[in-house]
């Protein structure tokens, strides 16, 4: 079952999570999508079914396809975590990174999650969620220095709503597909096998 929004656990200042600790937490844990937000609460959302595991998928395949021809960055799955600037510890459910930001990252932090944002990412509101909270998160990605581009996907009425940090958003309604022009030059996602398996 879906839930409309995250469940948020608040976290004692007496008790707070180090890094490792709060990647042993989501390992443990790992059949739920958790982050946190800037104020050190965890947000718990839904249970990864098959339905998000198929969506997520089709995205980053296409994304890695692109990225794999292009060799100009690493593509991310649902599965990687960033620590943005605000003290905030997302999961989209796509991201990109250009690779010499990447090659200059240490081996450590990727043990745990990536301390930075990406260059592009991708959300996605399935249905009956809270499309404000998202969005939301969607202006929180926009505030961080390296961010480019980024995607929410809605699947309840079939739009696409544009990120970059310096413009106004833009809304997409039901595209067949959509480009990444000029960040990621020649990625065109065909939205149309997403909409199939919403």
């Amino acid at each position: 079952m879906m839930l409309p929004s995250p469940l948020i656990l608040q976290i004692p200042s007496s008790m707070p999570m180090t890094n490792e600790q709060l990647f042993d937490f989501c390992q443990v844990n790992s059949h739920l999508r958790i982050e946190k937000d800037r104020f050190g609460h965890l947000s718990i959302m839904s249970a990864i079914d098959e339905k998000i595991r198929n969506l997520s998928g089709s995205i980053f395949e296409q994304l890695r396809h692109w990225s794999q021809q292009h060799n100009a960055g690493v593509s991310f799955d649902a599965n990687t975590r960033f620590k943005l600037s605000t003290g905030a510890n997302r999961l989209p459910y796509a991201a990109w990174m250009k690779l010499e930001r990447w090659n200059t990252l240490s081996s450590a932090p990727k043990e745990w999650f990536l301390p930075t944002c990406p260059d592009f990412v991708v959300e996605i509101r399935f249905l009956n969620q809270n499309l404000q909270l998202i969005q939301e998160k969607m202006a929180e990605y926009m505030q961080e220095a390296e961010i480019k581009l980024g995607w929410l996907i809605d699947l309840q009425h079939r739009q696409v709503y544009i990120y970059y940090p310096d413009k106004p958003q833009e809304c997409l309604e039901n595209p067949a597909t959509v480009s990444a022009d000029p960040v990621l030059a020649g990625f065109v996602l065909n939205t149309s096998s997403i909409w199939s398996l919403s």
